[in-house]
């Protein structure tokens, strides 16, 4: 039976409507109509707010006291979807970062029974490192940092038979013809933890690397004769970049530069989110290092960032009310354009007849007030 959720401002992922209705059947959207044509259906009253397409986050740790590093099991994916979908995350990769190999395994074999068992919101796996570039580790584990053979990206690729998987890896520490090989085989790879020249970097996006992740940090930086990694990344129209507005990974001035430089349609935020995350504790162990939460930054005691303590919608509102940036864009970087990268935004990321009524309701502070996963 069809339902009509009336009463909010809608934004489509395109434009902004008022005085519309979105009609959900079942997991999808059947259409979106003037609410005066809604007199015979059955309706439910938002009371106000804002209902958007949910937020979708290529970079999830862990969450409500979950890390998928420590417990790679799909009660723990179910824990990081929960208790991100709270704050709005209605799509995810849960991320597992540089370990051994039986760890990246097992995590990979969770995340895609997770899928099969219906574990709601789940999209697929992001596999951070372990083939990084050991001077720009951050809080990967060094021991477990290698290089990459032809056997693991033997490996990786049929990982991907499984389930959809984002790859990170550093670009001077993977031959091209390995990147490119993962790309063919349907692996969405990403650059980061790497030092690579612009040179390196620009020869793995030829290859087929589809983005960068989290642009700024653990990356060789820009200058005047030498680009690195954040030049190729804001030279390239065509790849996606992650990027973390928390006010603590990236100073404000080089997060306006990104989204001024960057084609706004390749621009993705994303959480990075480690376990205290969407109401877990204030500290957790990686890898038997503690990781204190402190005015809402990560730390070792060394004083590494250690991912974040963020949220899709605290992202959204950074954007919004710190930068000062325009609603409708920013809600594209939580929605659309992870979509889009995904390749799923034929079914995510819009408000429109035909994809999957994965929806979240904004208050007018842009706190999240209900969510929906394939209409439920």
């Amino acid at each position: 039976m069809a339902m009509a959720l009336t009463g909010a401002r809608i934004f489509t992922g395109d434009a902004f409507l008022d005085g519309h209705a979105v009609v959900i059947e079942g997991a999808r959207i059947k259409a979106v109509v003037p609410e005066a044509e809604t007199g015979g259906m059955t309706r439910r009253d938002l009371g106000g707010g804002l209902l958007a397409p949910g937020f979708i986050d290529v970079q999830v740790n862990g969450g409500g006291g979950a890390l998928l590093n420590a417990n790679p099991s799909v009660d723990t994916v179910r824990t990081i979807a929960t208790s991100h979908r709270r704050f709005g995350t209605v799509g995810m990769l849960p991320t597992v970062i540089t370990d051994a190999p039986q760890v990246i395994a097992k995590a990979v074999a969770s995340v895609a029974r997770a899928m099969a068992e219906g574990v709601p919101g789940v999209l697929g796996i992001h596999i951070e490192g372990p083939f990084l570039d050991g001077a720009r580790k951050g809080a990967h584990a060094a021991r477990f940092i290698r290089g990459m053979e032809e056997a693991d990206a033997d490996a990786i690729a049929g990982f991907a038979m499984y389930c959809p998987v984002m790859l990170t890896l550093a670009p001077n520490r993977v031959a091209p013809a390995l990147v490119r090989r993962l790309t063919q085989a349907g692996v969405l790879v990403s650059l980061g933890h790497s030092e690579a020249s612009f040179v390196e970097a620009r020869q793995a996006l030829d290859a087929g690397a589809r983005s960068i992740t989290h642009l700024y940090n653990a990356m060789s930086q820009m200058t005047g004769r030498e680009p690195g990694l954040v030049g190729a990344a804001l030279t390239d129209a065509e790849s996606y970049v992650g990027i973390i507005a928390d006010g603590h990974h990236v100073h404000d001035a080089a997060l306006k530069v990104a989204f001024a430089t960057k084609p706004a349609s390749r621009m993705m935020l994303i959480t990075d989110a480690m376990p205290t995350a969407a109401g877990g504790p204030d500290s957790f162990e990686l890898q038997g290092r503690t990781v204190t939460r402190s005015n809402g930054r990560l730390s070792l005691p060394d004083g590494t960032l250690a991912g974040s303590d963020l949220s899709m919608d605290a992202a959204v509102r950074y954007c919004v009310t710190t930068l000062g940036m325009e609603l409708g864009s920013v809600l594209r970087m939580a929605a659309l354009n992870p979509a889009s990268f995904l390749r799923c935004d034929h079914e995510l990321g819009r408000i429109a007849p035909g994809h999957l009524a994965s929806l979240v309701l904004l208050g007018d502070d842009l706190r999240v007030k209900a969510t929906w996963i394939n209409g439920q």
